[in-house]
């Protein structure tokens, strides 16, 4: 799964500093709990949105209403749109996370919990919403921006000396890199070019042990 993907990546070491602020959506489009279930998917359908977070009379967060909460709790139990409140229907409470938090932190939260949205909370106010199709639509370019920064730091590095092992002959490595290994095709950020091919430390560590 690639969600699950993102979080192992980050967990290797594979780790930006992008935050939640700049990936969620803002402002955030609510409704009153009080609403009926017709209205708030009205609303929904006219800005084209897969949830709707519910609030109070002082605008307080008290849960997500989303497209299946409206399929399981209402169109499944042949309910009428219009006398069902949007509090009735609604997942409750709703899981939040600090804006200046990383998109890694909000996906290991968002897999832990097994849900797909998260409200963004800043001094106790509702400033945005992020998802799990957030964070994946930016996923091509992290990768371009840890892979740039990888070759930037390899054009400053200076050349270092590889030591010879004892009664072996070792070649001369590159400098870390981060991508799929060349030969088990795991990613890693500890690849190094031997004999023109990107390994990672356990296929060097093989190959040394053949040799």
């Amino acid at each position: 799964m690639r969600f699950k993907r993102l979080i192992a990546m980050a967990d290797m070491g594979l780790r930006s500093k992008m935050l939640v602020k700049d990936v969620m959506t803002s402002p955030v489009i609510t409704i009153d709990e009080n609403a009926s279930v017709n209205k708030a998917a009205a609303l929904m359908a006219k800005d084209d949105l897969g949830c709707i977070i519910v609030t109070d009379k002082k605008g307080k967060p008290l849960g997500i209403l989303t497209e299946r909460d409206l399929v399981v709790r209402v169109l499944a139990k042949n309910a009428h749109a219009d006398s069902v409140e949007a509090s009735g229907a609604m997942t409750s409470p709703l899981i939040t996370i600090e804006p200046d938090l990383t998109i890694s932190d909000a996906a290991r939260r968002m897999s832990r919990l097994n849900i797909r949205r998260l409200g963004v909370v800043y001094k106790g106010q509702l400033v945005g919403l992020i998802s799990s199709r957030d964070i994946l639509a930016i996923v091509p370019e992290l990768l371009e921006m840890i892979q740039e920064r990888a070759r930037i730091e390899n054009q400053n590095m200076t050349e270092e000396t590889v030591e010879e092992e004892e009664g072996k002959g070792v070649e001369e490595e590159s400098a870390l890199l981060a991508g799929s290994c060349d030969k088990c095709g795991i990613w890693s950020d500890n690849l190094r070019e031997v004999n023109g091919e990107n390994l990672c430390e356990d296929c060097r560590a093989e190959l040394e042990s053949d040799e």
